[in-house]
């Protein structure tokens, strides 16, 4: 498997860490009895802050999978995976970072990590649409 093909594989397990580790405390919270079943939103907006947290990171990933998910398709299908490999560990790196720091706080200086680790990512999304429009 291509580097790309392994960043894209990485990206979706991560999307769906994310998505597991929010439904076992919803699960958890309506079994103990904490929330009733009906008692969830979206954003989990009537749950604790990290619950909330974890639902804007799970939330940031799925928005960014079509978008540099995508990249990561179109050079693998075109056979320029070579175009994205070299930064292809950096990217999920930099997404993973992005979601550890979006769970762990909301401080000033957590935010702009966020921000910075996001700039990353769009950075090199903007270079691979480069690359790739170039080849």
């Amino acid at each position: 498997m291509s580097t790309s093909l392994l960043a894209l594989l990485g990206f979706v397990a991560w999307t769906l860490s994310l998505l597991v580790l929010m439904e076992l405390i919803r699960t958890w919270l309506v079994v103990s009895g904490a929330v009733p079943a009906n008692g969830f939103d979206p954003q989990n907006s009537r749950l604790s802050p990290f619950m909330q947290r974890l639902a804007r990171a799970h939330a940031n990933c799925i928005e960014g999978l079509p978008i540099f998910g995508g990249l990561l398709v179109v050079a693998i299908l075109a056979g320029k995976s070579a175009l994205t490999d070299p930064l292809a560990y950096v990217f999920l790196g930099a997404r993973i970072a992005q979601s550890l720091v979006h769970l762990a706080s909301t401080s000033v200086v957590a935010v702009t990590t966020r921000f910075a680790l996001f700039a990353v990512q769009m950075a090199i999304g903007v270079y691979w649409v480069i690359l790739l429009h170039g080849h």
